[in-house]
């Protein structure tokens, strides 16, 4: 497993490719760099019919070096090492270190490709691929870079480690607003892979990743902190703040406005950042309380009528 992690976004540790998908992305760019150059060299026949043959074959090695040496540079130098077969088979080509390759690394690596692809037929990079560990032809030897898959399949491993338990609540007041995307997205995947790579390489790459998000936000990591676990406490630090302006954004409805709860963390703790909602109070009708009052006199039972009227 090799451990990349690059600022155009070059995934970490990628498997370094092998012979059978290498020779395949190989043919995919002869294949198209012929159609090419017979498609070029046909039309500078018809435009130098008039020359005479050491001008022609002034012109036919001018185009041979410019499609079949220089276009593969320019290609993978554009491409930060990207290929048209290189695309069509999830492959790409980096430095040792990770990063992407430059014009001197695809210039060497072009060079060395006409000895040992184009002289030889394929026979010499084939040897050498076979030979090396890492699957490497001369070119990228002496070019220091290195073949990559860029496909892998996902796995519960890409998600995020947690940060130690004694970082909890470290970086609260950190300026984070400096910190570029790219950045976060190396950051991202180093956490990611670290478990893949190489410790020397893993070490190397946190110490360098720490730094610069020391020179972003302009505060010193705590002292004997290792670099991964600054690293994994300010992305920790990130998320939650992103989470917290999510759910001041989008409140739940019915929510009680407030500061969100922060987890603690436990046994069988599922972090949220939802409020439960308070619910809403049934309107009762109000009820005068019951006076007590003294028992009334029985009725007497009307008089006997005696058929007098009285006058008007």
């Amino acid at each position: 497993m090799s451990g990349v992690v690059t600022g155009d976004a070059v995934v970490l540790g990628l498997q370094p490719a092998r012979l059978p998908s290498r020779a395949l992305a190989l043919v995919i760019d002869l294949a198209v760099i012929m159609v090419v150059y017979m498609a070029i060299s046909l039309g500078l026949l018809l435009l130098t019919l008039s020359l005479d043959e050491a001008a022609l074959a002034a012109v036919n090695v001018a185009a041979f070096v410019l499609v079949l040496v220089g276009a593969p540079i320019a290609v993978e130098t554009l491409t930060h090492g990207r290929s048209l077969g290189k695309l069509a088979c999830g492959l790409r080509v980096v430095r040792d270190d990770g990063g992407p390759i430059r014009f001197r690394h695809a210039l060497v690596r072009g060079a060395m490709g006409v000895v040992e692809i184009l002289m030889t037929s394929g026979v010499v990079a084939v040897v050498a691929s076979l030979v090396s560990e890492r699957g490497r032809r001369l070119g990228d030897v002496f070019a220091g870079t290195l073949v990559v898959r860029e496909r892998v399949a996902t796995s519960a491993g890409m998600m995020l480690p947690p940060p130690p338990p004694w970082l909890a609540g470290r970086f609260t007041g950190l300026d984070l607003s400096a910190v570029p995307d790219g950045l976060w997205l190396e950051v991202r995947q180093y956490l990611t892979r670290m478990r893949q790579l190489d410790p020397a390489i893993g070490q190397r790459m946190a110490a360098r990743l720490a730094d610069e998000l020391v020179a972003r936000t302009g505060a010193p990591a705590p002292p004997g902190v290792p670099a991964a676990a600054y690293l994994a406490g300010v992305v920790a630090e990130r998320q939650a703040r992103e989470a917290r302006r999510a759910f001041a954004a989008h409140p739940a409805p019915g929510a009680v406005p407030g500061p969100v709860p922060v987890p603690v963390p436990g046994a069988g703790f599922v972090p949220t950042y939802s409020v439960p909602t308070v619910p809403p109070a049934v309107p009762t009708a109000s009820v005068a309380p019951a006076v007590p009052t003294a028992p009334s006199a029985p009725a007497e039972p009307p008089a006997p009528a005696t058929g007098f009227a009285p006058p008007a």
